[in-house]
C-alpha cells in the first residue's frame, strides 16, 4: 500500500483559500491528504507553528499566498518568502530535507493550478517517505527555539526596509547578503538551543558537545561563553582537567 502523506496546509483567506474552494466547487481532483488552515495573510504563518506542525506529526507543510504584487496587505507574501525561505535553509541544519516545507502563490482564480499543486507535492513527499521528525525531534526543538528568538524576528520583520530603504546609516544591502545575515544568526541560536538541550540532562565537555553537533570545538566554546553570560548554562565538576557544562533549569522546555 502506498505511503499516505500527512499535510498542513496554511492558506491566505484572500487568494490560495480561494483557490483551493474553486478546485472544490469546479470538482477538480486532487489527493485528500491536506489539511488546510485558512490564515488572513502568509505573511503572519510564523515559523515556530511549522516546526510545530513537524514536530506533531505532519509529513510536509505547505503555505500558500497570493502572487506577488497582488498580496492584499502589500507585502505581507514577500514577509513570506523572507521567513519561509529561512525556516527551509535552517530545518536543513536539524536534518530534515527543506522539500517538506513549500511556499506557493495561487490566486482566487487558479483553482487547477491548486489541484496540480496538492498531486505535485502529495507525490514528492511520497517519494521522500514518512518524516522522520521523531528520530530528529531535539533538532526540530532547537530549530524551534531559534526561530523564537527576538533579534531573528526584528531582523525579518525589517527585511524589506533595511533592503529597500537602508540600515540605521543609510546603508542598503542587497536581499541575498540580508538572508545570509539572518541565516548566521539563525544558526548561531540553533547551535546555542542544541547545546543546552544536550547538557540538559548530562554533565557536557566542549568536545563531546563538538562531536556531537559536528561543529568545531572553538565554536562551541564561543556560544559556551554566551550562554554563561546569559545564565544559562554551568560548569559542573571537571573531569580531571576537562571542564563539563550543564543547563541551568529555568523551567520550560528548551
Amino acid at each position: 500500500m502506498a505511503f499516505e502523506p500527512r499535510i498542513v496546509g496554511f492558506l491566505c483567506n484572500w487568494c490560495s483559500y480561494a483557490g483551493a474552494d474553486l478546485a472544490g466547487v469546479s470538482r477538480f481532483q486532487y489527493p485528500p491528504n491536506i489539511r488546510t488552515i485558512r490564515v488572513m495573510c502568509s505573511g503572519r504563518i510564523d515559523p515556530v507553528i511549522i516546526i510545530e506542525a513537524l514536530i506533531q506529526g505532519a509529513d510536509g507543510v505547505l503555505v500558500g499566498g497570493c502572487h506577488p504584487g497582488d498580496c492584499h496587505y502589500v507585502t505581507g507574501n514577500l514577509q513570506a518568502d523572507c521567513k519561509i525561505g529561512l525556516t527551509k535553509r535552517i530545518l536543513e541544519l536539524a536534518g530534515l530535507d527543506s522539500r517538506r516545507v513549500r511556499l506557493e502563490w495561487v490566486s482566487a482564480s487558479e483553482g487547477q493550478r491548486f489541484a496540480e499543486l496538492i498531486k505535485d507535492f502529495t507525490g514528492v513527499l511520497q517519494t521522500l517517505g514518512p518524516s522522520n521528525a521523531g528520530e530528529i525531534r531535539d533538532g526540530l526543538v532547537a530549530v524551534r527555539n531559534a526561530l523564537s528568538d527576538f533579534r531573528l524576528r526584528a531582523l525579518v520583520g525589517n527585511e524589506l526596509k533595511v533592503v529597500d530603504e537602508g540600515n540605521v546609516y543609510g546603508d542598503k544591502l542587497l536581499k541575498e547578503k540580508f538572508l545570509d545575515i539572518v541565516y548566521d544568526a539563525t544558526k548561531e541560536e540553533f547551535e546555542r538551543s542544541m547545546i543546552l538541550l544536550l547538557s540538559k540532562n548530562n554533565n557536557m565537555s566542549v568536545k563531546d558537545l563538538s562531536k556531537k553537533m559536528n561543529v568545531p570545538t572553538n565554536r562551541v566554546l564561543g556560544h559556551i561563553v554566551v550562554l554563561r553570560q546569559k545564565n544559562l548554562i554551568s560548569m559542573g565538576h571537571p573531569e580531571g582537567f576537562t571542564p563539563t557544562y550543564k543547563t541551568i533549569e529555568i523551567g520550560g522546555e528548551h
